[in-house]
């Protein structure tokens, strides 16, 4: 924690972030409120999942085609027509339901408001929150991002532990830059929340990101996998 802490002091612009495991948590400026950019697609993910009219039928050729692109390639659209079937009270629900203090739902998804601590104690239950028929498939999802979105977290996954993570770069211009992950390795897990602001591109956003996860993961494994290595 302090390494991170000190690295995320010597960056431009602002880093807040949580790591949640099942009997502690820890943070820096956790409960600091941003927006949440794609990182929600998370949350609509498992929402869409929980609906009464999802959760007990096998999954379409449609509800697929909305939710893979959605988390594996972060597709905008996908996210928009997800959210307009949950609608925020969907989200809403989740989010009292995995015991989210500070969600805030905007008319713009993108343009809702989460912070780091709430988000790590979403994804270190996140398959718990999803319908148990449903699990498996949310899952690999969550560990498939494509490998052009699989920076950050996903460059710092120490080795022996499966990844699932969401990210979230708003314009690609560092104002706000986010990514938060579950890691398992058997029955162990760790969630970790890293959220960025203001930095002076996205570019340097997805540096600060790497190296607080770097730091706050080296001792959950002997190094850190290759970029682009698969997350199974």
């Amino acid at each position: 924690m302090q390494a991170a802490a000190d690295w995320a002091d010597g960056r431009a612009g602002q880093v807040s972030f949580s790591v949640r495991t099942e009997h502690r948590v820890w943070g820096r400026d956790a409960r600091r409120p941003v927006v949440s950019v794609s990182v929600i697609k998370a949350m609509l993910l498992v929402a869409y999942l929980r609906r009464a009219e999802v959760r007990d039928r096998p999954l379409t050729e449609a509800d697929r085609a909305l939710l893979a692109p959605m988390i594996r390639w972060s597709d905008n659209a996908a996210a928009s027509q997800v959210r307009n079937v949950v609608g925020n009270e969907g989200l809403v629900r989740l989010a009292r339901h995995a015991g989210m203090r500070r969600f805030r739902p905007a008319a713009i998804w993108g343009n809702s408001i989460i912070d780091a601590a709430d988000q790590s104690r979403y994804l270190l239950h996140i398959d718990r929150l999803v319908p148990r028929r449903h699990r498996r498939y949310a899952l690999r999802l969550l560990g498939s991002v494509v490998p052009s979105q699989r920076w950050g977290i996903a460059r710092a996954r120490p080795r022996g532990w499966a990844l699932y993570f969401k990210g979230g770069w708003g314009s690609g211009t560092g104002a706000a830059d986010h990514q938060v992950a579950l890691l398992r390795r058997g029955r162990r897990r760790v969630a970790v929340a890293v959220m960025t602001t203001a930095s002076p591109s996205h570019e340097y956003a997805k540096a600060t990101l790497e190296g607080v996860a770097r730091r706050l993961l080296r001792h959950l494994g002997r190094g850190a996998v290759p970029a682009g290595s698969a997350a199974h």
